[in-house]
């Protein structure tokens, strides 16, 4: 009897001996496709035809499948069951179409907690004591003797940290604020259990704009998060917020946040995602005062090795038991 197919798209850089083991029970199936003008027509060749899982290695994937919107999902091989998604973040992925294929989704939760968390305090620190502004003097050089000197900075300890979005890196990076002596809150469509929350004091929505010194993003994109922190909200705050972003660019409207900035109602920002990755804004490139990385937060071998493996380990569950270990919280009615 025949194997299932699986397909890979982009490449595994790490856990290349958990996906060689899989040859075991499946046809491991790559693609050359270029573009996603090159996939889609190999999908509607045929071509595919048999493939029971994707393995989408994202970002390397992106170059084939663009989004995976209702235009593509449409195509995919008949025989497709499952997609299994290497990241946490899975806003490429349009479900409801999915869902109505029957076709089910996993991403990768829990691991990225802690990279993700660390690069988040990272930003924190860096947007609160000015690093940036020290980082460009001594390449432009200009360390000694800048007229007039870059400003002071300002330290963690006893600074309010504002959490939207208190799921488990938000859980992981209230964690480790704490031990820089900050006080955290934070804000989720619903309060969390107690014993989840850990002693974070859960706010409104206004509430946690209006009090936090420093504003930590950390939620999931979707069509209701979208630009959620925008002009109006920007216009809560108080005057000299911090904000980080580590979530997803979309999260936060880039105009409305480079005129923030200019204002003097956001005094510094440190940023690891953006609207349009790789584009990024040119009024948050040429500031001084925000500190920008490109979109590192799990940027480590361990990290990346254990969403390739949870990747790989989902795509046997469903081959093996017709389960996804880690399904979309979307599908977990299914």
């Amino acid at each position: 009897m025949a194997l299932p197919k699986v397909l890979l798209l982009g490449k595994i850089d790490h856990a290349t001996d958990s996906w060689s083991a899989l040859s075991d029970i499946a046809d491991l199936v790559l693609s050359d496709a270029g573009s996603r003008s090159d996939f889609m027509r190999e999908c509607i060749s045929g071509r595919y035809e048999g493939v029971v899982a994707i393995c989408d290695r994202a970002p390397s994937s992106l170059k084939a499948t663009g989004r995976y919107d209702e235009e593509l999902i449409s195509i995919l091989p008949t025989t497709l069951k499952f997609i299994c998604h290497n990241g946490a973040g899975y806003d490429n992925i349009q479900i409801p179409p999915c869902t109505a294929r029957g076709i089910l989704v996993s991403n990768c939760p829990g691991v990225v907690e802690n990279a993700t968390a660390d690069a988040a305090v990272f930003l924190i620190l860096a947007a609160l004591r000015g690093f940036n502004n020290g980082i460009m003097a001594i390449r432009n050089g200009t360390w000694l003797g800048a007229v007039p000197p870059p400003p002071l900075g300002h330290d963690p300890q006893g600074k309010t940290l504002g959490i939207l979005g208190m799921g488990g890196i938000g859980r992981n990076l209230k964690r480790k604020a704490e031990i820089f002596g900050m006080r955290v809150i934070y804000h989720n469509r619903r309060p969390l259990p107690s014993g989840d929350a850990d002693g974070a004091e859960y706010v409104s929505f206004d509430e946690l704009l209006a009090t936090s010194d420093v504003l930590s993003l950390n939620l999931p994109l979707n069509l209701n998060t979208r630009n959620i922190i925008s002009t109006r909200e920007f216009d809560k705050m108080r005057e000299g917020i911090v904000i980080v972003n580590t979530a997803r660019g979309g999260v936060m409207d880039e105009n409305a946040l480079v005129e923030a900035i200019s204002s003097g109602r956001v005094r510094s920002v440190g940023l690891d995602v953006y609207q349009q990755e790789p584009n990024i804004h040119p009024g948050l490139v040429s500031n001084p005062h925000v500190c920008l990385i490109p979109h590192m937060g799990t940027s480590t071998v361990e990290t990346k090795t254990a969403m390739e493996e949870l990747t790989i380990s989902n795509i046997r569950s469903a081959l093996e038991t017709g389960r996804l270990k880690t399904v979309v919280p979307e599908q977990k009615h299914i």
